[in-house]
């Protein structure tokens, strides 16, 4: 029985069209769509335990993979399998999961999985821009707790106009690169990368995006309507008591407010507030405890945000007795580690980022190799959050998401700013020391030091800052907050993340979780920002100012030169037999790549010592080395024939040629000892291949004065012998077929 299945379609506006289709695929899945947008075809299922977990956060995963088959390609490796998620993968969970979870009821604990998987690919479309619509339009023919629909769009910009989910070619073209979740209501998440835009410019393009989103929204619920909206599933809430919350926030509350005031180290503040809510559990039974204890925690930490918000907005103080447009104190070192390309140190309060920066050659290069995108990466940066920097000890498991998404943000921050004609790959490294707000931030920071300190010939530096939001929807106060504490990223309405030159912003990361904020908050939030990036930005032009003017004296140089393909094999050598062994000489790295538009090769040279590249270059120029019809060069007589000396050019060694004796002198020359002896060194002429031997031919007689009195001998005339030639081979064929006659016989 062929299925009965039901779809939307969502017209893009340029004859573009997404489809979104549902009853045909993985129908015991609590909700299930298949997304499509030309040959790109995404599946997403959800499923959610009816049994709440017992845990007291949503056990939410969200799960993105592309499958090679959907590129009619094999994974790569031993095993033919897809393995762990690739970064790509990882920061398409982030953006779907950062939109998704705040939507789900806080007290909704069921374990909750959305799968998404591309199953059919379109070079013309990047599917990761569609993860949002087929997690949501899943959700919503469900019968989970869920707010709204919700989408998620790609927002480009070519020539000033927007254009809505572009192309991997046309982003090429476009200076931003953001993508934006939201409700029909409210913008809810914001991500990107920008060429030094302006904070108006990059609220006109969440404009755009949002205006593109409420048409997707709009789609979704139209689907659930016509396959059959579902009730709204019941689960057993967390208990709540109004009197134990009230009885709470009036013991806990002043107490607060005034720890909050004082203005104090983050431990020393944390132990504070402990001890006020050990205080507070201390005035309640065993027996109280062991009914409600959890609930007193949790009322607990609601009294103390609410303590923390009021004396932002009431008196314009934060918990470190900052006000809303301090930064943290800042200083900096470059040059730290001696031995590494680059390095430097950036510490702005309790957050510090040790940073460095190791320069190669494109054999470094970090390989992307995803069914969606093949191609590689000449800058990637490396973001690593050990336990220590918070003062804790917990389990190590690897890279987290949250490192590959921050180190994700600081790498779009500033590979803007690498010139394009860098000849190296450059990896940068940031390991968090300590932490207490916003460590990527203070990456980017520490990555513009470094990466000056190595000598990469950065455009423009790069600063970037943290900043909350705190508002009062009643009264219409909101503050600000530049520069944010670890504490305050979680209690405030809005956090975002904003980087950039002193010119324009580079790339920003927000999430907002209040509805309905106005865009002139939002400008006034970003200009803000651009204050506090600019003060940052002072503080590290001070500690360097520019880029050095060359790398490090222990430091790999590079040069790269271009030579036709032609002599590629030669540079190679049989068997690799002669970069081999030129570069053990030379003490120097040689990689050879083809360039298949104008058919050269591009020799890559790194060596610490000048000498060494030197000595590359002089035998690719030996290699290489074509003399010109007409000139002259020096050479040097390496072997002596009885019909002339095999000489070598000093220009480019290697390379011989004869030099016939009749070329040695005007004179006649019995002995080529009488003129020339090994070791000689001297001028020769260049006359290209000879006709009559078809070898190249040089003189050095051509660049001596003839002798007085010198006659050239007469032409050699045809005689008898060469024109009887004719009759000898005559009587050759003759006997040729008197011996094929005799045989015969």
């Amino acid at each position: 029985m062929i299925p009965k299945t039901f779809k939307e379609v969502i017209d893009l506006g340029d004859g573009r069209e997404i489809s979104i289709e549902t009853g045909k695929l993985a129908k015991q899945a609590h909700g299930s769509v298949v997304v499509q947008s030309g040959k790109c075809m995404i599946l997403c299922t959800v499923v959610s335990n009816y049994k709440q977990s017992d845990v007291d956060f949503l056990p939410l995963t969200v799960d993105y993979r592309e499958k090679f088959a959907a590129a009619g390609r094999y994974p790569g490796g031993f095993f033919k399998r897809e393995a762990r998620p690739s970064d790509g993968e990882v920061l398409t969970m982030r953006l779907v999961d950062r939109v998704l979870r705040p939507l789900f009821p806080k007290d909704y604990h069921a374990e909750t999985q959305v799968m998404i998987q591309l199953m059919s690919h379109d070079d013309d479309v990047m599917p990761d821009a569609m993860a949002g619509l087929a997690a949501s339009a899943a959700i919503q023919l469900s019968d989970f707790p869920f707010e709204c629909a919700i989408s998620e769009v790609r927002v480009g910009r070519i020539n000033g106009e927007f254009i809505i989910n572009p192309s991997r070619t046309q982003l090429a073209e476009s200076d931003i690169d953001m993508v934006i979740g939201a409700s029909a209501d409210s913008v809810m998440m914001v991500e990107g990368e920008m060429n030094e835009i302006s904070e108006e410019e990059m609220t006109e393009a969440i404009k755009a995006a949002h205006e593109a989103i409420k048409v997707q929204c709009a789609a979704q619920i139209r689907l659930a309507e016509a396959f059959g909206k579902k009730e709204t599933r019941e689960y057993e809430p967390e208990r709540e008591d109004a009197d134990l919350a009230q009885k709470i926030h009036d013991m806990a509350y002043d107490k607060v407010y005034a720890i909050a005031k004082a203005g104090s180290a983050k431990h020393e503040r944390s132990a504070a507030f402990d001890a006020i809510k050990e205080e507070i559990k201390a005035t309640f039974s065993e027996e109280e405890l062991a009914d409600y204890g959890g609930m007193v925690t949790k009322y607990y930490y609601k009294a103390e945000k609410a303590a923390v918000r009021d004396l932002t907005l009431n008196e314009g103080l934060r918990l470190d007795g900052r006000k809303t447009t301090d930064i943290r104190p800042i200083w900096c070192e470059t040059d730290y580690l001696p031995s590494v390309h680059g390095s430097s140190i950036f510490t702005r309060g309790e957050t510090q980022a040790l940073a460095t920066v190791t320069l190669g050659t494109s054999r470094e290069a970090n390989q992307i190799d995803m069914p969606s995108y093949e191609g590689e990466e000449t800058f990637y940066l490396h973001y690593n959050f050990p336990p220590f920097s918070t003062g804790e000890a917990r389990p190590i498991r690897g890279t987290s998401r949250r490192e590959v998404g921050h180190g994700n943000l600081a790498q779009r921050a500033l590979k803007g700013m690498i010139p394009a004609d860098c000849p190296y790959t450059v990896r940068v490294v940031s390991e968090v020391l300590e932490s207490n707000g916003s460590s990527s931030m203070a990456t980017v920071c520490a990555g513009t030091m470094a990466l000056m300190d190595a000598g990469v010939q950065l455009k423009k530096p790069v600063s970037g800052i943290a900043m909350g939001l705190i508002s009062d929807g009643d009264s219409g106060k909101y503050a600000v907050l530049s520069d944010i504490l670890g504490d305050e990223d979680h209690l405030g309405d809005m956090d975002f993340k904003v980087t950039g030159t002193a010119d324009g912003i580079t790339a920003c990361q927000m999430d907002i979780k209040v509805k309905g904020l106005s865009y002139e908050i939002l400008v006034s939030a970003l200009k803000q920002a651009r204050d506090g990036r600019l003060h940052i930005l002072g503080k590290l032009t001070e500690t360097i100012s520019a880029p050095r003017e060359d790398v490090k004296e222990y430091a790999p140089k590079m040069v790269s030169v271009r030579i036709p393909n032609a002599f590629i094999g030669a540079l190679i050598g049989p068997g690799g037999k002669v970069i081999q062994e030129l570069q053990k000489a030379t003490g120097t790295t040689i990689v050879i790549n083809e360039d298949p538009v104008t058919e050269e090769g591009i020799v890559e040279i790194l060596g610490t010592g000048q000498e060494g590249i030197n000595a590359v270059l002089a035998k690719i120029d030996s290699i290489t080395f074509k003399p010109v019809v007409g000139d002259s060069y020096r050479v040097k007589v390496i072997k002596m024939l009885d019909f002339g000396a095999v000489v070598e050019y000093l220009d480019a060694p290697g390379n011989e040629v004869l030099l016939h004796v009749s070329e040695l002198a005007w004179e006649r020359t019995e002995n080529v000892s009488d003129v020339v002896n090994m070791g000689d060194e001297f001028e020769v002429k260049y006359f290209g291949l000879d006709s009559r031997t078809r070898k190249e031919k040089v003189s050095r007689k051509a660049l001596l004065e003839k002798p007085e009195g010198y006659k050239e001998r007469a032409p050699r005339e045809n005689n008898d012998r060469g024109g009887s030639r004719d009759r000898d081979n005559r009587g050759r064929d003759n006997r040729s077929r008197d011996n094929r006659d005799r045989k015969r016989d």
